[in-house]
């Protein structure tokens, strides 16, 4: 083979190993595409705010502000809250009390989805010329690809009411805990296995790895979270689904807003 001809091949394969979301089991697998069997439910009954159960948490909602990778708020996104099923936050709550005996506590980014959030993903996916965030949350990829490297889908796990998005506050310093790599970043950066092996806990560095001590602030928030009921994904170190969630087939459509006063 010309050896300018395997360069090139070698490197547009390591651009795309770079950026790509590896595939993940079927039941954590970004859903793209809409299909007959889903189940929309705009029952809200089973759904609690997170601080009514885990007042130790702390809130950061970035899709109802503009800091996110769309830059704009949410269509959904009422009120800066969160909410998860019943059983979830319950487990979450166990998560909070084991940390904070660390001194830790939870910061969480995002929870529930409802699914005119994840329309609205989709629409701006759809839109190539929109990217006034890009230099913020994927500098990497071209937009064109989103979809196809699964960082854009049409349907998502948060919006079961099971799956959240968080890290670590430190009490002692009064910041977030160094992950090495920011919420929401589409790149190789954010796959648990970026720097080591998460089944194991072990740090591999390599030139382009984080650190050991961010890499192990992972493994913390990522050991409490599997104590406690929860898996992983395997593309983002932040992202949690509750095992035994009790909506596994069904998305919810209903807004996140806060409680009407009587």
């Amino acid at each position: 083979m010309n050896i300018r001809v395997l360069v090139w091949a070698l490197c547009v394969l390591s651009l795309f190993l770079t950026t790509a979301c590896k595939h993940t089991p079927v039941q954590e697998k970004k859903d793209s595409t809409v299909t007959a069997s889903v189940k929309m439910s705009d029952d809200s009954s089973d759904f609690v705010y997170i601080t009514d159960v885990a007042p130790d948490v702390i809130l950061e909602i970035r899709y109802y502000s503009t800091y996110n990778f769309v830059g704009k708020r949410i269509d959904g996104y009422l009120a800066p809250t969160a909410m998860l099923t019943h059983r979830a936050a319950d487990s979450l709550r166990a998560v909070c009390d084991d940390l904070k005996q660390l001194g830790y506590r939870l910061k969480i980014y995002d929870a529930y989805r409802p699914q005119m959030a994840v329309d609205h993903f989709v629409r701006w996916g759809e839109d190539l010329g929109d990217t006034a965030m890009k230099r913020f949350f994927y500098p990497n990829v071209d937009k064109s690809r989103l979809f196809e490297l699964d960082y854009i889908a049409r349907q998502s796990g948060h919006s079961r009411g099971s799956t959240l998005d968080l890290t670590l506050f430190d009490m002692r310093t009064e910041k977030e805990v160094d992950m090495g790599g920011t919420f929401d970043w589409f790149g190789r950066e954010s796959h648990p296995d970026y720097g080591g092996n998460p089944e194991t806990g072990t740090y591999q560095p390599d030139s382009a790895s984080i650190t050991e001590t961010q890499f192990a602030n992972r493994m913390i928030l990522r050991s409490a979270m599997l104590r406690h009921g929860f898996k992983p994904y395997d593309c983002e170190w932040w992202h949690f689904t509750l095992n035994d969630e009790p909506y596994p087939d069904t998305y919810f459509t209903f807004p996140i807003e806060l409680k009407k006063a009587n």
